[in-house]
Formats: structure tokens, C-alpha cells, sequence
């Protein structure tokens, strides 16, 4: 292998994930090599959300990132405004402030991180990965020890590595862009669902600078929706937006038992379809699965260690996520769900815990709809009585 750049660990993909892979590679070995490859200049824009949880501030917070640095520049959200498909609607504050940060300032100071702790950052887009006796060669150019694929939705290194794709219905479809958040009230999330082309729904996240990031997703079917259709039913489901510049991204949703990789080559992030299919939430899954993955790749079987750390912090919530999504085909298991998030704290916190972090489905949770159910049921037996 003459003439090849030697690495411990390749990153591909400089977001969240592969920042944080790089991140926690070098919290087990300060000494190791490790390289980020990335096609983009950073900073640079990314078509997303934007919304960090407190989760996912947990795991960087653990490899050493300064979250308020982070976070400069945006303002803590305190509460969430739920509208459920047929117009239930809970308003409650969350057990912990999230962040919504836009991923050209997020990005950017993770990659700066990364660098400052150790990791090279290189401009180049990758094209084929050949496996090898002692690791992984990387267009001919590189050779490491191991390779993480955290390149996104459209994964080159996923494809590379015969990892299975998305199966079909698992795949959203999402716009979003940037606008006055004077509209609506500060610190204050708003998710709207909605019957029409359900599984679907709009958001506003306020970013605390005087924006908002506003945008509307929903389920990909038989074809793709267009562009003029999500814009229309973004504006229908807030209908207070003022006009704003959209930009479209595709989320592969977690099947509740994703494929990680094959041999010495590990997926993170939205290359290995971790985003709850509940909400679209991405990051928790990206820095998680990216610091699990740093980590394995410094042991002697990465793949082994990754696939068992993963399923222990996240199998049973995957599973769980899974089986919900199926459930809530039925939106009116979703007006049920926000009913009882309505009516108690206990049953709200469980909800935000199961769609922004790695909670399951608890029994208290089970409880609180169950009397919401039942507390339905009799009154509109009162009603009929009367």
C-alpha cells in the first residue's frame, strides 16, 4: 500500500455524527489518527429542523463540549404546543429547556471541536470503498483501520458497504426555511399535525434571534409529493407564516432494527436510517450513535462493540418507536396520545421522552390514555343520555 495516508479512523461526513465520532475516537485515544472527510467548505448550511434536545446536549456535554459555546447565539425553548391530527391540542413545558440552533452555526463549532481535539478535516468527496486485511482503503488515496460513515441521507459509504437501504414507507419528505418568528410566541415549540396526507405535520421552532425555523414534512407513499403540495399544506396548517424561502431533505426513518454496517466499516446518523420515524427527530440519534461508533472503532472488533452498545441504549426505544409508528397510522390513537398529554405532566414528559430521546412506552403512559379513553367514552354516553 505504497503511497496510501495511514489513519486509525476515516470519518465521512463532518455533521453532528461524524463530528462527534471523531470526537469520542479521540476520548478513548488522544494519540489516534483520525481523519474527517466532507465534499462542503464549513461553515455550510444543512436542510433540517434544527432542533438539538436536551439528550443530545447530555452526550456532548460527556466528550467534553462546551454546550453553552454551542449554543451562543439561540435562547432555551421551555414549551411545547401540540396539535394532534383532529385538533387536540396540549401546551406544556418540557422537563428540560431544548435548543434550536441552525445547522450552519451547529456544524461548524462541532467540526471546530473536533479539530481542537485532535482530528484532521479534509475537503473531499469519496467514491469507492475496497475492503482489505488490515482495514478499509478509501478511493486509493487512504487507508484506515476503520471506517464511519456519517454522510447523510443519500450515503455513499452506506451504499459502498452493502448495507440494506431504507425498505419502502420509511422514508419522509420535508421542507423548511427561515422567518420572522413574530408570528407565534417565544420559547415555545409548535408541532400541528394533521389528517390530510397523514402521517404529517408542520413545525415552528423559534431560534431565540428573532427566527424561526418553519417547515412541514409527511410520509413518502407511491412518489415523492411535490414541492407546490408541501408548500401548500405547510401554509394551511399555519396559516400565519409569513413568506419564506424553502429547501427540501429526505429522512430515512429507523425500521426499529437498523443496519449499522458491515465489517470495519460503521454507519451513524441518517446513514444508518437512525431518525425517529414518530418525529423526524435526527441529531439525539446522530451525536449518540456517532460517539457510540468514535468509541468502538478504537476497540479490537468496532463492529461487535457498536452493534452492542447501540442495542443497549437504544434497541428497546428503536423497537418501541417502531411499533408505535405502526400504531399511529390510526390518527386517532395520536388524538388519544395528546389527550392524555393534555391532562398530566407524567403522561406529556413520557411522550417528549419517547419522541426526542430513548424513552419507550411506559406504563404509565399506557395508564394516563387508557383514562383519557375511558373518561371519553363516559361522557359522550352522558351526552347521548341527556
Amino acid at each position: 500500500m505504497t503511497g496510501y495516508e495511514r489513519w486509525d479512523l476515516v470519518v465521512v461526513g463532518a455533521g453532528p455524527a461524524g463530528s462527534t465520532a471523531a470526537l469520542a475516537a479521540l476520548r478513548v485515544n488522544p494519540a489516534a489518527r483520525v481523519l474527517v472527510l466532507d465534499a462542503a467548505e464549513f461553515p455550510r448550511d444543512k436542510v433540517c429542523g434544527d432542533g438539538v434536545a436536551p439528550h443530545a446536549l447530555d452526550v456532548l456535554t460527556g466528550l467534553g463540549v462546551d454546550v453553552g459555546a454551542l449554543t451562543a447565539g439561540t435562547a432555551p425553548i421551555r414549551d411545547l404546543r401540540l396539535t394532534s391530527p383532529r385538533g387536540v391540542t396540549a401546551v406544556r413545558r418540557f422537563a428540560r429547556p431544548a435548543a434550536v440552533v441552525p445547522r450552519a452555526l451547529l456544524d461548524a463549532r462541532l467540526v471546530a471541536a473536533a479539530r481542537t481535539a485532535g482530528a484532521e478535516l479534509r475537503r473531499h468527496r469519496i467514491r469507492s470503498l475496497t475492503p482489505t486485511e488490515e482495514g478499509v482503503d478509501v478511493d486509493g488515496a487512504f487507508h484506515a483501520r476503520t471506517v464511519i460513515g456519517a454522510d447523510g441521507a443519500e450515503s455513499v459509504v452506506r451504499r459502498q458497504c452493502g448495507a440494506r437501504s431504507a425498505k419502502a414507507g420509511t422514508t419522509a419528505i420535508a421542507l423548511r426555511g427561515y422567518t420572522s418568528a413574530g408570528p407565534w410566541p417565544a420559547a415555545e415549540q409548535r408541532l400541528v399535525m394533521s389528517t390530510t396526507h397523514w402521517p404529517a405535520y408542520a413545525w415552528v421552532f423559534p431560534v431565540g434571534d428573532g427566527t424561526a425555523n418553519v417547515g412541514y414534512g409527511e410520509l413518502i407513499r407511491q412518489k415523492p409529493p411535490t414541492r407546490t403540495h408541501l408548500t401548500e399544506r405547510l401554509h394551511a396548517l399555519l396559516p400565519d407564516c409569513p413568506p419564506l424561502t424553502l429547501r427540501g431533505h429526505r429522512l430515512p426513518l429507523s425500521p426499529g432494527r437498523p443496519d449499522v454496517g458491515r465489517g470495519r466499516v460503521l454507519l451513524v446518523g441518517d446513514a444508518a436510517s437512525l431518525i425517529n420515524p414518530l418525529t423526524g427527530e435526527g441529531i439525539y440519534y446522530a451525536v449518540l450513535s456517532g460517539s457510540l461508533a468514535g468509541a468502538a472503532a478504537m476497540t479490537p472488533d468496532p463492529a461487535g462493540e457498536y452493534r452492542r452498545s447501540l442495542h443497549r441504549l437504544l434497541g428497546k426505544h428503536l423497537r418501541h418507536t417502531d411499533a408505535l409508528a405502526m400504531l399511529t397510522r390510526m390518527p386517532a390513537l395520536v388524538d388519544l396520545a395528546t389527550s392524555a398529554a393534555r391532562d398530566g405532566q407524567r403522561a406529556f414528559d413520557d411522550l417528549v421522552e419517547v419522541g426526542l430521546g430513548p424513552g419507550t412506552i411506559s406504563p404509565a403512559l399506557v395508564t394516563a390514555m387508557l383514562r383519557t379513553s375511558i373518561g371519553s367514552a363516559l361522557e359522550h354516553s352522558r351526552s347521548l343520555r341527556e
